[in-house]
């Protein structure tokens, strides 16, 4: 029951304190969670789950959560991943998936970041690297160079600034499966303790997002 309080809080986003009695006390249900995300223990969970991703092709992208008020004022000299803009405050799910459109895995940071200062950290993470397919906002040649590396090769499309965008300048048919990494962030955000992020601490929230891509994996091994 007190796993079954935590995934009810990340269905709904309630504060902590609103949980029904059903699931026992609060206090009982939000200790276990922050023991388990001061462990890494979601994290690593998620982690051995996406081991039976598919490498062939990997897809990256980041969206935008917006972080309600209460999520600032961390007891904390860091960030916590939660950025200011003219937005108000933000955070970014940086996220890789596979072939199938499954999560391997994903970064945080503010939300006024560019998605590709963290793509070479997602790149870092998989177990193998073949062909990595992202939007304009992943186009920079240093990027392309880092996956060349590695012993990949690249799918995105260009930016239009004076560059060469023919058709025959990038594979247009395979582009078009990127909405598998969209649709990974649509399944998340039908949590709303995902879709705005009412966690203080950075930690805690990746563990909800961790368990949020566990329930994606789930169905796999079944």
């Amino acid at each position: 029951m007190t796993f079954e309080g935590i995934l009810y809080r990340m269905r709904t986003g309630i504060p902590w304190r609103d949980l029904p009695s059903e699931f026992g006390e609060w206090s009982t249900v939000y200790r276990r969670f922050n023991l388990w995300s001061k462990k890494g223990i979601l994290n690593h969970l998620f982690s051995q789950l996406s081991q039976m991703a598919d490498f062939e092709w990997v897809f990256l992208d980041g969206s935008i959560v917006r972080a309600h008020q209460h999520s600032t004022g961390a007891a904390s000299s860091a960030t916590e991943q939660i950025g200011k803009s003219r937005g108000g405050n933000t955070t970014k799910i940086h996220l890789a998936v596979d072939s199938g459109g499954l999560p391997i895995c994903f970064d945080l940071s503010e939300g006024q970041r560019n998605d590709i200062v963290h793509a070479e950290s997602l790149v870092e993470q998989l177990e193998e690297i073949n062909t990595v397919i992202c939007d304009k906002g992943y186009d920079s040649k240093a990027f392309r160079d880092f996956v060349r590396r590695k012993g990949g090769k690249t799918v995105i499309a260009k930016r239009n600034c004076g560059q060469d965008i023919s058709k025959d300048t990038m594979d247009w048919c395979l582009y078009k499966y990127r909405h598998l990494v969209e649709n990974a962030f649509a399944r998340i955000k039908h949590y709303r303790a995902i879709s705005s992020r009412y966690d203080k601490l950075e930690r805690n929230y990746a563990s909800m997002v961790s368990l949020a891509f566990m329930l994606m994996w789930l169905p796999m091994y079944c």
